[in-house]
């Protein structure tokens, strides 16, 4: 099975998993646990930043090894798809400018920011791999579609 077909797949699952839930970190949790499983093999790290007052990411949910608790904006790949506005492919982390090594594992990555229909920024989706290279654009696609479902079923959820 393609990665389209393996996303394809998932995001059905996903519309079974939140569809008239209320809670937003079980609803996060899920998703980030059904993207690690749906990949074990490409997705080392996968969870969810969000939007804290002032300029900082917090750690939400996720799946995998430990991880950084806070990350300002700006800063790493998932500030700089927060400050840049669009999902971010880094096909060697180490190249990055300004890099956060969370994990010495992470050897590629890809952030998708997180917006409300109003165009609120709420957090963004972090996924690592511990092989270079390991993005593309089918992953842009299935993931920028997984949090488009995602921002529509609970952005009432937020606070």
């Amino acid at each position: 099975m393609t990665r389209k077909e393996q996303y394809e797949q998932l995001t059905t699952q996903i519309v079974g998993l939140i569809k008239d839930e209320t809670n937003l970190i079980g609803i996060l949790a899920n998703v980030s646990a059904a993207l690690h499983d749906t990949f074990p093999e490409h997705f080392f790290w996968v969870g969810f930043y969000l939007q804290a007052h002032g300029n900082m990411l917090r750690l939400g949910p996720f799946q995998g090894s430990v991880a950084c608790y806070t990350i300002p904006y700006g800063k790493g790949v998932c500030g700089k798809a927060w400050e840049e506005g669009h999902t971010l492919i880094v096909p060697d982390v180490e190249t990055f400018p300004g890099h956060i090594a969370c994990s010495s594992l992470s050897r590629s990555e890809i952030v998708v920011p997180m917006y409300d229909d109003t165009h609120i920024f709420r957090g963004v989706l972090d996924i690592d791999s511990t092989r270079l290279n390991d993005f593309d654009e089918d992953d842009k696609e299935g993931l920028g579609r997984i949090i488009d479902l995602l921002m529509e079923e609970t952005q009432d959820l937020f606070l």
